[in-house]
């Protein structure tokens, strides 16, 4: 069994963020599915170079940047599983040399409007050395920001503005 079908499987532990906006649970999935938008909201991802045309299907991946110039490195992150209909990805993640990381979706309603979730860990290299309350405290921050520029994002395409 390899690291990500194993860790997929104890994402139940893993730093979770929740987060609602007042836009569609179809727009919020039409950013998420559109990888040409990672460089916006995913906190670390400087840019993405390119996105493979099976993107968002299992095994399809998504070629971007890490880091701040001159520090930028090159690496990728692939689909492990997508279900549209019912607005779930899981994404793994690799960010050489610190290891991979294993990245759930789950866009749904809420009693308050759209209701996204984030689940996030590693599942491989360095970054399982990093005590596992540490890792999840850093994953909650990060990710309660990128939830935020992801709705953000969904929320500009839903607004209308009086000329």
């Amino acid at each position: 069994m390899s690291d990500v079908e194993s860790a997929s499987h104890d994402l139940s532990r893993s730093a979770a963020v929740r987060w609602t906006t007042r836009a569609s649970p179809e727009r919020v999935w039409a950013v998420i599915e559109d990888g040409w938008t990672y460089g916006a909201w995913v906190v670390g991802a400087s840019r993405v170079r390119s996105v493979d045309a099976a993107w968002p299907a299992p095994g399809a991946r998504l070629h971007h940047s890490v880091g701040v110039w001159p520090l930028v490195r090159d690496d990728t992150t692939s689909v492990v599983e997508c279900d549209p209909e019912r607005m779930y990805m899981l994404l793994r993640a690799r960010v050489r040399p610190w290891g991979t990381q294993l990245v759930e979706l789950e866009v749904g309603v809420g009693a308050d409007g759209t209701e996204v979730t984030m689940r996030e860990d590693a599942s491989g290299g360095l970054a399982v050395l990093a005590p596992p309350p540490a890792r999840r405290l850093a994953l909650r921050v990060r990710n309660r920001e990128a939830l935020h520029r992801l709705c953000l994002l969904a929320e500009r395409e839903t607004r209308h503005e009086e000329v």
